[in-house]
């Protein structure tokens, strides 16, 4: 067993992995039978928390290689947790989004995530107003339970490709919804306050999908921001329209100008979670389910959420990673509206 001082409780690391990650031995009761893996930034106090949520057929190693998020902790001081699906649990390594004895609070694998976070925390002195959480495909949906089940551990959350809490109840169920997404009253913003009785401040929302996503349909982020636009509400009117590295971007502000809810389409992109290799991110792996498509979400999600502040590793990778504003256009501007526009309708966005 491997001990840092600012990770206790960590083990080995996975094997053939880039060596951050570290198995969390103990975190509780554990109901929902999962594994979890860490990363913990060795020579500093970490800064926040990001809990990472892998999809389908994938794996914390997987996904954390893919998806560039312990590179850019290492590089910045937060720390990352990856909640493990194990193959007993579900033979193709999803999380049961759709399952309800894994979808209400103080149950299952829901609250075997907490556990695990309640334990990082305490393990590494990290300001529990700092966590986030993020996931693809079913972790995606699993983020959407998160949220919606336990919101006061979080700041804010990323769903990539997913689907909104409380879409189904039954395997057969979720494959219809990742078909097409059928409104329903279990997923109004009005059950996901039943779901947790919450009466505090509701974490921020950024929605991710692809345009051209066979496998959860784009129904589903219009159902996870009809969720979340009730929760905060909000109107349907965005306050900020435009395009981030190319893509369609809207934002929606509270009175005092703070974005509570952000959606990303990003056209032409399957399914999968979309990376920038190159150029100034230079974070993450393409592969099976991650996607070069010249915007990152961790990258965004990160800057976000105000964790991409002063550069703790001057590695030559981390020198690629650079907190830059995004490249972001308005609406508005003559010279680009039409750019804009034809972009905004080919996701859909407008008529």
């Amino acid at each position: 067993m491997m001990f840092n001082p600012l990770g206790r409780g960590l083990g080995a690391p996975i094997a053939g992995a880039s060596g951050r990650l570290r198995k969390l031995d103990q975190f509780g009761s554990n109901p929902g039978n999962l594994g979890a893996w860490a990363f913990v930034p060795e020579h500093t106090n970490p800064i926040g928390l990001v809990v990472v949520l892998h999809g389908c057929t994938q794996t914390a190693q997987g996904y954390e290689s893919g998806s560039g998020w312990s590179e850019l902790a290492e590089a910045y001081g937060f720390a990352v947790l990856f909640p493990e699906q194990r193959r007993s649990n579900n033979p193709n390594l999803c999380f049961n989004w759709f399952d309800r004895a894994h979808t209400r609070r103080g149950q299952g694998e829901v609250h075997s995530i907490a556990q695990m976070i309640d334990t990082v925390i305490e393990q590494n002195q990290i300001d529990a107003d700092r966590v986030f959480i993020t996931g693809l495909s079913a972790g995606g949906a699993m983020t959407s339970a998160m949220l919606a089940l336990y919101p006061e551990k979080f700041a804010g959350g990323a769903i990539l490709a997913g689907l909104p809490h409380g879409a189904a109840g039954s395997v057969q169920e979720a494959f219809q919804q990742m078909r097409a997404h059928t409104p329903a009253n279990r997923t109004t913003g009005s059950a996901i306050h039943a779901a947790s009785g919450h009466a505090g401040i509701w974490p921020t929302v950024s929605i991710w999908h692809g345009t051209a996503d066979t496998v959860v349909d784009q129904s589903n982020a219009d159902a996870i921001l009809r969720q979340w636009l009730e929760i905060h509400d909000l109107p349907d009117v965005p306050s900020e329209t435009g395009l981030v590295d190319t893509y369609p971007h809207r934002v929606w502000h509270d009175t005092s100008g703070k974005a509570l809810i952000e959606e990303y389409r990003v056209t032409g992109m399957g399914h999968g979670t979309p990376l920038s290799t190159k150029g100034e991110c230079g974070c993450g792996e393409a592969g099976a389910f991650m996607l070069e498509v010249g915007i990152s979400s961790t990258v965004h999600s990160a800057k976000s959420w105000g964790l991409l502040g002063q550069r703790i590793t001057p590695t030559a990778r981390a020198e690629q990673i650079q907190p830059a504003e995004p490249k972001r256009v308005l609406l508005g501007r003559s010279s680009i509206s039409d750019t804009i526009e034809a972009a905004l309708r080919q996701a859909g966005l407008m008529k």
